[in-house]
């Protein structure tokens, strides 16, 4: 780039992160749509399907383990935001997998969201009881009503590779993995912020604020009313929250960072570059 290109100012802590939003168990980049256009276009997101789920196939080496989906979202999210800090947004499993990808990400890594996502208690039976019951429906899930028109919003569940599936549940629900998780948080070496609604029967509360407490840096929202999908059935409340965090953490909107760069002094500072 030339001196004087606009975009060869600031740091890259001064820029507007990139929010890297993973879905959860059977889900899709699809899920986080009513949250994006709710912050949209103060901060930008970036939803991608996971490996193995929505439209993305499963690359051969990419074994469905926590770990390795783990660093492959660190390499997904470094290739995305290329120089710019990076906030991982993760939604119930997918929370798990963002404290994976976090240690790989290093100083670009900005922040952590949690929505839904919690847990670092094992519990033998209920833990048993849910492996079963996603076994059950991926064993007898009616694949054929996803050919059919006006089924999209429930054709992720429908299409999930079999083995990416099986594989991350089982792996999640491990004991080792399961007591790993307040480890990792622990090391989180930046801000995090926890979502929850307060009538999540799926990742109660509780256990979110359990999670939330290892972390150094940590703040609990709880969004009262709400479920599992508060960025989907709250989405203008789950953004004000986020937004709101964001700006506390001192990163500037997009639309903030474009009039810095398009200030005679931003000029003026890189044109001396």
């Amino acid at each position: 780039m030339q001196a004087g290109d606009p975009s060869t100012t600031g740091s890259p802590l001064e820029r507007s992160p990139l929010l890297v939003c993973v879905h959860g168990w059977l889900l899709s980049g699809r899920l986080w749509q009513p949250l994006t256009e709710a912050l949209s276009p103060d901060w930008e997101c970036w939803t991608p399907d996971l490996p193995g789920f929505g439209g993305a196939p499963r690359p051969r080496g990419l074994q469905p383990s926590l770990a390795s989906y783990g660093r492959w979202l660190a390499e997904a999210a470094r290739e995305q935001a290329g120089d710019r800090p990076v906030v991982l947004v993760g939604h119930s499993l997918g929370g798990s997998l963002v404290v994976h990808a976090a240690p790989h990400l290093g100083s670009q890594l900005a922040g952590v969201v949690q929505v839904a996502s919690g847990g670092g208690v094992f519990q033998p039976r209920p833990f048993r009881m849910v492996r079963r019951g996603g076994a059950a429906f991926l064993r007898w899930r009616p694949g054929w009503l996803a050919q059919l028109p006006g089924t999209e919003a429930i054709r992720s569940p429908l299409v999930a590779e079999l083995r990416a599936a099986r594989g991350l549940l089982a792996s999640s629900m491990q004991r080792g993995a399961v007591r790993q998780l307040p480890s990792l948080v622990a090391q989180l070496q930046v801000p995090s912020l926890w979502l929850v609604g307060s009538r999540d029967t799926v990742m109660e509360p509780r256990y979110v604020r359990h999670l939330a407490g290892y972390s150094p840096e940590h703040q609990v929202e709880v969004l009262e009313g709400e479920g599992h999908l508060p960025m989907r059935t709250a989405p203008v409340a789950t953004a004000a929250l986020l937004s709101t965090w964001l700006e506390e953490q001192g990163w500037p909107r997009r639309s903030a960072e474009v009039q810095s760069l398009a200030s005679p002094r931003s000029w003026s500072s890189a044109s001396c570059a």
